[in-house]
């Protein structure tokens, strides 16, 4: 008995220690598993966020530099290409049985004919490539015309401008698709905080404006100095074996509005020595190197414009549901409004390259210093693309109105005056023409984009706008390449009408928005979830237009203000309009 009483007694003093132990133990483990005793939150989260801002910044920069180089590189070789093709000497020495100057009509009709069917497939590739592999795989098409220029033969040249023209409105519907997503993620980075307290309420329509019209005036900056860069192998290299403006215009007689087809007398020689063919390698080969590089950009330096489950979501909605949308959306009176100012900002573009470069320019200054020209309007169009930023603080229709009179009054000039041929003494004249050309240019690009991204905020319906200014675009430089044997008073007064009618209707538009009146906007079918994987397993997944959080925006609305909205809670076939 004893025994037993010491034995109970001897477990009773054991049992607190072996308790004192487990408590020691799970403190320790805490202190190795928990939080560190200086980790702060907040801080932390903060720090998070401030390097995704810092992302977001590093792909908008990435995506403007590789848009700059693409297009150098594309406008430079073009441009070199056709002036040694011009040359009828060169055309005999180095490819007398293959009618080069045949195949170069043909490549700027695969270049300019062939965007015409870009509508039709365009959201379909931005779609199943995702909005960065889209541009991925447009520059490397760019980077294959540059590659068909090492053997110029019929069967290289002519099927790589034909995907040349097959890429021109997927990449540039691409470039501003991707512009516009990160300046709505910048948003969201910014306003973190705002977005945790009120996940269930709808941002305030016009919130991320400042960073669209920041963002696009970036990208703008950067792209018009791509008529700077293309003009490097034209002043570094073809200006060598220029003849003077004595000889090349010699028989030139009228110049700008007196002037018909594409500088009717240019001499057909305007090379004085012809070039090696190891320099010309050389100069293919910096370009080609400029091309790989913008593709590297894009590749490493652009992270995702989308989350994958918003790609899949996006994706999902079917393929005969994305081809048909971008024709839907032709039914709303804003685009349609809008439709002459992208006829013209495509009209413009080409004319300052051709028309008043050409039968202006070269006219009276001579070939050897169009290069001059068009870095005049490339530094003036880049440094005044940064004008749009007055939108932070103005109306938005302000930018927009200032590039249309500018061009309003110096095509009114263009279309009364006609330089004298091989007079140097007008040159001051024509490089303030280009520079303010460039300014009229800039605000009217950027306006736009600047204009779409405020109209059309839902991600998915920023391709299809995109895809349709571009396309637009498209249509407007191909009626430029048809018009380009008519005279020079025709080409100026259609620009006239076409801008006057752009700036009539424009206004027109923004009246409409004033007044509140209902848009026509298809409905964006729900994603097609699947019943087996992993994707779709939870019903509150946190995909974008999931079921569980589609039409949450809509719901929260009142009523009048989702009709104006770019979602209505109607079907197709009962939207108003």
């Amino acid at each position: 008995m004893e025994k037993d009483v010491d034995s109970c007694q001897d477990g009773a003093k054991i049992e607190p220690s072996t308790k004192l132990g487990t408590e020691g133990t799970e403190t320790q483990l805490d202190d190795f598993v928990g939080p560190h005793p200086d980790y702060n939150e907040e801080e932390e989260e903060q720090k998070y966020f401030r390097r995704k801002r810092l992302g977001v910044i590093k792909n908008v920069v990435a995506a403007s530099l590789a848009g700059t180089l693409t297009y150098s590189v594309y406008l430079g070789l073009l441009q070199m290409q056709l002036i040694l093709h011009y040359d009828e000497t060169y055309r005999e020495v180095k490819y007398s049985n293959i009618r080069l100057e045949d195949i170069d009509r043909k490549v700027l009709m695969g270049i300019n004919v062939t965007p015409v069917a870009a509508l039709l497939y365009t959201p379909i590739l931005i779609r199943f490539f995702g909005t960065k592999w889209a541009m991925f795989l447009a520059i490397g098409i760019y980077a294959l015309f540059v590659s068909s220029n090492y053997w110029e033969r019929y069967y290289t040249l002519v099927p790589s401008a034909v995907a040349i023209g097959m890429v021109i409105v997927p990449l540039w519907a691409s470039m501003g698709t991707y512009i516009m997503r990160m300046a709505q993620k910048y948003y969201e980075y910014i306003n973190y905080k705002e977005e945790q307290e009120k996940e269930k309420q709808r941002a305030p329509r016009d919130a991320c404006n400042a960073y669209i019209i920041i963002f696009q005036t970036v990208f703008y900056s950067c792209f018009h100095l791509s008529f700077v860069c293309a003009q490097m192998p034209m002043v570094f290299f073809l200006n060598n074996y220029l003849y003077q403006l004595n000889h090349t215009l010699f028989a030139v007689k009228h110049c700008g509005t007196l002037s018909h087809g594409t500088l009717p007398g240019f001499n057909k020689t305007v090379l004085q020595s012809l070039p090696r063919s190891v320099n010309l390698i050389i100069v293919e080969s910096a370009l080609m190197g400029a091309a790989f590089l913008a593709m590297l950009v894009v590749l490493v330096l652009c992270g995702a414009a989308y989350r994958p489950m918003e790609e899949i979501d996006m994706r999902s909605i079917g393929w005969g549901n994305i081809f048909q949308l971008p024709f839907k959306h032709m039914r709303d009176y804003r685009l349609r409004h809008l439709f002459p100012l992208f006829i013209y900002s495509g009209f413009e573009v080409l004319f300052v390259c051709t028309g008043f470069s050409l039968n202006y320019g070269v006219c009276a200054l001579g070939l050897e210093r169009l290069a001059y020209l068009l870095m005049a309007y490339g530094f003036s169009a880049s440094v005044c693309s940064s004008l749009a930023l007055c939108m932070l603080r103005l109306r938005r229709h302000i930018p927009l109105l200032a590039g249309a009179l500018i061009h309003s009054v110096l095509l009114v000039t263009l279309f009364c005056w006609a330089p004298e041929p091989r007079c140097l003494a007008q040159a001051p004249l024509l490089y303030s023409i280009a520079a303010l050309w460039g300014t009229g240019s800039a605000l009217n690009k950027t306006g736009i984009s600047i204009l779409l991204g405020m109209l059309y905020k839902k991600k998915e319906r920023q391709d299809f706008i995109f895809t349709i200014y571009h396309w637009w675009q498209a249509l407007a430089i191909f009626t430029v390449y048809l018009w380009s044997g008519l005279p020079m008073k025709a080409k100026l007064s259609i620009m006239l009408l076409t801008l006057v009618v752009a700036v009539g209707t424009y206004l027109w538009m923004e009246r409409k928005v004033a007044w509140n009146m209902e848009v026509r906007l298809p409905r964006i079918p729900r994603p097609r979830h699947k019943t087996r994987g992993y994707r779709y397993l939870e019903d509150n997944s946190d995909e974008t237009g999931s079921d569980g959080d589609g039409d949450k925006e809509n719901d929260d609305r009142h009523p009048t203000e989702a009709t104006r909205e770019d979602e209505l809670p109607k079907e197709d076939g009962e939207l108003l309009g």
